[in-house]
């Protein structure tokens, strides 16, 4: 590693983060420095290192060929130092930070954190509501529950739950659903986001290529179960969703017909990192309540 000792630090560093952002100013804000400076760094470090890495050009800062491999390098290495950072940073064990998607949080979870907090009163939850993927190996995240096909690159990723969708809607609406085939006369709520369309289950019950009457699209699922419960259509709503509002009778599943989607929940954690006891706690309370919690749809 002695060659490290011709080539500044904050060289290196200006280098990736041009590199990642293509552009000066990006990385300047990221860096916490003015444009002058990481323009400047860039320069020292390409003489330092003998060769041009960056073409300047109207689209911003382009990577020479001598520079790809150099760059993709020196992504990886900055990533695991962040990540050793993160690992360094997280003393204390009483705090458990989880990153979790909203609806997960707000139609699943949250009705029963007090039974977490009875059998596990050291540990305080945190939780990250968010839909954007974070890494938990470059974050003060210690787990994060992600629905997906489960093969995200440089994380651990256990399978919690495959994912399973049907129709769910309003008891009042329920009464007009004999056969699958009724429901093509009740409007849809669309969530606009979703990793799947209605042909998925259309498909399964034999109804392929049958038009649904879209009657609202947002692009929140969490607003499309409202809109569902208050008794403004049918929607496609999977376990986690749907199971509070299920078992409290807002909803009714009016055929028992579901269908997987290929995707699933799963606990992503760092790779290559030990499990920390506040993280194996967390992931053996979840599994045992979502198992008691999936009893309804045995």
């Amino acid at each position: 590693m002695r060659n490290l000792n011709s080539v500044h630090l904050n060289g290196l560093r200006a280098l990736e983060a041009v590199g990642r952002f293509g552009s000066l100013q990006a990385a300047a804000d990221e860096l916490g420095v003015t444009i002058g400076a990481v323009s400047q760094q860039i320069i020292k470090a390409e003489a330092q290192l003998g060769r041009k890495l960056f073409e300047r050009t109207s689209r911003g800062m382009v990577a020479t060929e001598a520079g790809l491999p150099v760059l993709a390098r020196l992504g990886e290495g900055f990533n695991m130092l962040s990540q050793a950072v993160s690992v360094a940073q997280r003393q204390d064990d009483t705090i458990l930070t989880v990153s979790i998607a909203p609806i997960f949080a707000s139609r699943w979870l949250v009705h029963r954190l007090d039974r977490f907090a009875a059998g596990y009163p050291d540990i305080r939850l945190r939780m990250d509501a968010t839909t954007q993927i974070i890494d938990p190996g470059s974050s003060d995240v210690d787990i994060a529950i992600r629905v997906g096909a489960g093969k995200w690159p440089g994380v651990k990723a256990e399978l919690l739950l495959a994912q399973e969708i049907f129709p769910v809607c309003a008891p009042a609406l329920a009464g007009r659903l004999t056969a699958p085939a009724d429901i093509l006369a009740l409007p849809a709520v669309i969530d606009d986001r979703a990793m799947f369309t209605w042909e998925t289950w259309l498909r399964e019950v034999g109804l392929s290529g049958a038009a649904m009457e879209e009657r609202h699209i947002f692009n929140d699922a969490s607003l499309c179960l409202d809109a569902v419960i208050a008794g403004q259509g049918v929607m496609l709503a999977w376990q986690t969703m749907a199971s509070y509002a299920l078992e409290h009778g807002q909803l009714v599943d009016p055929f028992g017909i579901r269908v997987r989607t290929g995707f699933g929940h799963y606990f992503v954690t760092p790779q290559g990192v030990r499990e920390p006891r506040k993280v194996t706690a967390f992931k053996r309370w979840i599994r045992d309540e979502m198992a008691e919690s999936m009893r309804f749809f045995a």
